[in-house]
């Protein structure tokens, strides 16, 4: 871990370790995907190059993750419609993380979603993508 990374309370260590492996040097904040229903930490994820949509796999309560629901539409996804996360295993269920890449203002500049399997624990990054406008404090809470 880098020196000014943030570790949120919850991230399985596998998947945190692979999030910072995953990103340039720059800090990172990782947090934990939390249903706000339910308090569940396992998911279905529907995804895409610049996005990322997560299920409750208890309550099925449905949460975009940072600003995806900004480009959730026909319009947005071109040649790039969301698909659903699938494990190499088969398996469709995760706990997931985000990592978020900061600036040297403290301010986001990467989004990185990264899911681990729940049946044999397979990390991979699932949604990647940059975000090029300012404030951006508000997408820290949206995992």
């Amino acid at each position: 871990m880098h020196a000014d990374d943030q570790l949120g309370e919850g991230v399985p260590l596998e998947l945190a370790v692979f999030l910072r492996e995953a990103v340039d040097d720059r800090p990172v904040r990782i947090a934990p995907s939390v249903c706000e229903g339910c308090g569940g930490r396992v998911f279905f994820a529907l995804v895409n190059a610049s996005g990322a949509e997560r299920e409750c796999s208890a309550c099925r309560t449905r949460a975009f993750i940072a600003d995806s629901e900004e480009y959730w539409n026909e319009e947005s996804w071109e040649d790039d419609e969301p698909g659903a996360a699938v494990c190499p295993c088969g398996s469709e269920e995760f706990e997931a993380a985000v990592a978020f890449t900061l600036g040297t203002d403290g301010s986001v500049r990467w989004v990185t979603v990264g899911l681990r399997c729940r049946e044999d624990g397979f990390c991979g990054i699932y949604a990647d993508w940059k975000i090029d406008y300012g404030p951006t404090d508000h997408l820290l809470a949206m995992v």
